[in-house]
């Protein structure tokens, strides 16, 4: 039985898959499919290998080892954000550029609307609150974060690069 065939086969399907299936798929009796899973099974173990075959329900799914469970649970629990927006970067650069800022000062930079982007970017520790304006209705202000400066590798916002250096034209 060709192993490596009956390993993509398994980890192609997200569920449990049936020992019937998997000998009607590869055109083999169930007892070779049963050899060949064992003969998986071991091989897998044998290589020290992140994956592992679980038998549930009925059936056989490939699965991460058990062993690498409790080092992936962390990563596994906190996923990689969505990449920023266009308008969320657009109003990060503003905040920078213009802290301490609010968000209607923002909105009238970019003519639209800018609450989830400002939302966004709170979130991600970004930007942050840093008082209240004097004006009515005491607008919030915003401004930047150690997580941006951080983020951003830069020592302080005098690092940012110099408005006229960005819209230079290129010779």
């Amino acid at each position: 039985m060709n192993l490596a065939l009956l390993e993509a086969l398994l980890f192609t399907q997200s569920a449990p898959v049936s020992i019937q299936q998997v000998a009607h798929w590869l055109s083999l009796d169930e007892n070779s499919v049963e050899a060949g899973l064992q003969a998986l099974a071991e091989r897998l173990e044998v290589r020290e290998s992140g994956l592992a075959l679980d038998w549930v329900d009925g059936g056989v799914r490939l699965t991460t080892h058990p062993r690498l469970y409790a080092s992936l649970q962390e990563r596994l629990a906190n996923p990689d954000p969505e990449p920023l927006s266009h308008a969320s970067w657009e109003v990060l650069a503003i905040v920078a550029y213009r802290q301490p800022i609010t968000r209607l000062e923002i909105e009238s930079i970019r003519q639209t609307g800018s609450e989830r982007a400002i939302e966004t970017l709170v979130n991600r520790d970004l930007i942050e609150e840093v008082g209240r304006k004097e004006a009515p209705g005491r607008p919030i202000l915003y401004g930047t974060t150690r997580g941006f400066l951080q983020q951003f590798g830069l020592s302080s916002l005098d690092a940012l690069p110099q408005l006229s250096q960005l819209t230079e034209p290129m010779a």
